[in-house]
């Protein structure tokens, strides 16, 4: 079972969530893989007492075109949805920025004027403790897209894996590729306008992909009521809340947040457990 942990709105308590309920069910005897996936401002790492860091670098492939064998037939740039390759004066330019390394141009250039070389876009984390797995994505500095490097992130937690994925914030292409393929979606969030309204984007986003998800709201006795008014309307599920804490701001400014969140997932766990239960017994029943 995979669970991605997002959020519409940055600072609402995500990665915490995601360190803490891991570290539950490590502790539960679960042998559980948390993956940091928010690669551009990683920091899971900084909650675990996991041992053996190994880092090793991540690539991505950008197209090379051989000019000679070149003929400006065009058909390269016709294919590129994301124009990383624009013909000029008859001679194709490669905006590799812009390139999603899907490998369309090199199938459908007539000439085989075009390969792919590797371009080191970041660098992936591992580590172990008992029962707990660490996997974590950094991207390099100025390097402008974050879901190739997330998509290897993910490759590396294995198909048969229990899973914490802790997303990046917001709805747009990093969070997407993060929570492609996950079973069940936390969506964290807090009891103010700001929260309100990013949440209104991720519960769209979250419908959008057919995962079951759920909100736990994280200061929950600040702010105001709308966030639990819109989750009664909308018949949104809240696994939990955890009201505001000194004691739990003092935990977390000694990296110690697991320690005061850990027994408090008790529901949560229960949530999900139930709700892909429900999934996969109606999934079994469809002829």
């Amino acid at each position: 079972m995979k669970i991605a942990i997002a959020s519409g709105k940055g600072g609402t308590g995500k990665t915490t969530v995601a360190v803490s309920l891991a570290l539950y069910m490590s502790k539960k005897g679960i042998d559980v893989t948390i993956a940091d996936c928010d690669v551009e401002e990683p920091n899971v790492d900084l909650f675990l007492k996991t041992a053996g860091k190994n880092t090793i670098a991540a690539h991505s492939l950008k197209p090379s075109v051989n000019m000679e064998k070149c003929t400006g037939c065009g058909k390269c740039e016709e294919i590129c949805a994301f124009s990383s390759i624009v013909m000029i004066k008859g001679k194709p330019l490669v905006l590799p920025d812009m390139c999603h390394s899907c490998g369309g141009c090199m199938l459908v250039c007539p000439e085989g004027a075009i390969t792919e070389i590797e371009k080191e876009i970041g660098t992936i984390e591992e580590s172990s403790g008992p029962h707990l797995r660490y996997i974590g994505g950094r991207l390099n500095i100025g390097e402008p897209m974050s879901p190739p490097l997330i998509k290897q992130v993910k490759e590396k937690i294995g198909s048969g894996a229990c899973a914490i994925i802790d997303a990046p914030p917001g709805t747009s292409c990093p969070v997407i590729e993060s929570i492609n393929g996950t079973d069940h979606i936390l969506l964290v969030t807090e009891p103010t306008p700001f929260g309100l309204n990013d949440l209104k984007l991720a519960v769209g986003m979250a419908r959008e992909t057919g995962t079951p998800f759920s909100v736990v709201i994280n200061r929950c006795d600040t702010g105001d009521d709308g966030v639990l008014r819109y989750c009664r309307d909308e018949n949104i599920d809240v696994a939990a809340s955890f009201p505001d804490s000194r004691e739990a701001a003092e935990y977390y400014s000694r990296g110690e947040v697991a320690e005061y969140f850990t027994e408090k997932f008790d529901p949560i766990l229960e949530e999900i457990s139930s709700q892909f239960c429900l999934r996969e017994s109606t999934a079994e029943r469809k002829p």
